[in-house]
């Protein structure tokens, strides 16, 4: 389980000062963002050598509003998969209150846009075969 925390700024809010629905898919991204680099993924250098990550699909869940300067928590934990897809679980918190949660499944293309595995060295560092 990776955990990452983030505090509601102004501009996340709608007029009611309720996080605006797309912006939780942008704190469920920074989070996935810094669990790889956690790992010790270099996606810069991956992109260097022809491959990138891409979400495929995403299944998200509003539960509960979050507000104006909360504090919030993206628990980012890895699912079954397989070499070609990662499948997450992100869920975000308010405390032990899971606000958002959604299922993204990640697979890894060539520059070109073709589907590819993940590198062993990825498949190794995520604990998928």
């Amino acid at each position: 389980m990776h955990l990452f925390d983030l505090r509601v700024y102004y501009e996340d809010t709608d007029l009611a000062g309720i996080v605006y629905y797309a912006n939780y898919l942008k704190f469920i991204e920074r989070a996935r963002s810094e669990w790889v680099r956690a790992l010790g993924i270099d996606q810069t250098q991956m992109k260097a050598q022809g491959l990138v990550f891409a979400v495929r699909r995403v299944e998200a869940d509003y539960l509960s509003p979050a507000y104006y300067d909360d504090q919030l928590c993206v628990e980012t934990h890895v699912l079954p998969g397989s070499g070609a897809r990662l499948v997450l679980r992100q869920d975000v918190k308010r405390g032990e209150a899971v606000l958002f949660s959604a299922v993204v499944t990640i697979i890894c293309m060539t520059i070109d846009g073709t589907i590819t595995r993940l590198p062993a060295a990825i498949r190794q560092a995520l604990g998928l075969k």
